[in-house]
């Protein structure tokens, strides 16, 4: 009985320790691609303006997404398909402000020096990138009604992470005027 015991206790600190390495794995991986991924702008497209701001979060919708559901719906009416659930890449060319502009869905040829792939999600009919939604402190909306563009931190897999949003001339909104 007391082997019994013993062994079920070494397979609760055992299952323990390996969540503990996983979830730790999983937030340096995040921490990395925050601090090492490329800066990429994404132009911010309109929202219903009625869930543009709901309390503590931004609705999000961009508009290279557009151009992507676009692209795609273009495709699946040629081949007359319907859209499924799916990923993909989008190669987009980015300015010397480092603003991305659409270029076409990747169709696996090489890129130029300008050019980017980011990975999308489709899901319900809609383009994501990354999230749909950008959350701030409560009482803090008014800091970001004037949001033009998303920034992202790119890896080196064309994956997407939100860090900001900024304003008509990529000023960073959110923080206190000092």
């Amino acid at each position: 009985m007391k082997r019994n015991v013993k062994w079920s206790q070494a397979i609760v600190v055992t299952t323990m320790l390996l969540i503990l390495v996983a979830v730790n794995w999983a937030i340096w991986a995040k921490e990395r691609h925050l601090g090492e991924g490329e800066v990429v702008y994404l132009e911010l497209a309109p929202v219903d303006p009625r869930s543009l701001m709901q309390g503590d979060y931004m609705a999000l919708n961009f508009e290279l997404a557009n151009q992507i559901q676009s692209a795609l719906f273009q495709g699946a009416v040629l081949q007359d398909e319907p859209q499924q659930a799916s990923n993909g890449y989008v190669v987009v060319r980015l300015d010397e402000q480092r603003i991305a502009h659409f270029q076409r869905l990747d169709d696996g040829r090489a890129l130029s020096n300008e050019e980017r792939r980011l990975r999308y999600r489709l899901r319900h009919g809609q383009v994501r990138f990354a999230t749909d939604a950008f959350f701030f402190q409560e009482g803090h909306a008014e800091r970001y009604e004037p949001a033009r563009y998303g920034q992202f931190r790119v890896n080196g897999k064309g994956e997407p992470l939100l860090v900001a949003m900024h304003g008509d001339e990529l000023n960073k909104l959110g923080e206190m005027a000092r």
